[in-house]
């Protein structure tokens, strides 16, 4: 089966914007047959071929675009029921 465009080890950085979740954080992310998961971590998601990414890292849930080898999106999630939300970005190791 080919290879899908984004498939690889992504270097993703979370930083939250509003709420009280840890201001940033780094997850090594990998992509197989589209397919989004993490070593060790409670992460499910997929990315289209046109790059389109749909995730949830725990019970955070984060959307965007991947691009060539890199990308950027949002996030929504919580930290003890306060709501938090921020940005991520991408890039291909």
């Amino acid at each position: 089966m080919a290879q899908a465009p984004y498939d690889g080890l992504w270097s993703v950085t979370i930083v939250t914007k509003s709420g009280s979740c840890e201001s940033t954080a780094q997850y090594p992310l990998t992509v197989a047959d589209g397919k989004i998961s993490a070593s060790g971590a409670d992460v499910s998601g997929h990315v289209g071929r046109d790059g389109i990414v749909k995730v949830s890292i725990g019970s955070a849930y984060a959307s965007g675009q991947l691009n060539g080898n890199s990308g950027s999106g949002k996030w929504n999630g919580a930290s003890g029921g306060v709501p938090c939300s921020g940005r991520w970005e991408a890039s291909r190791q």
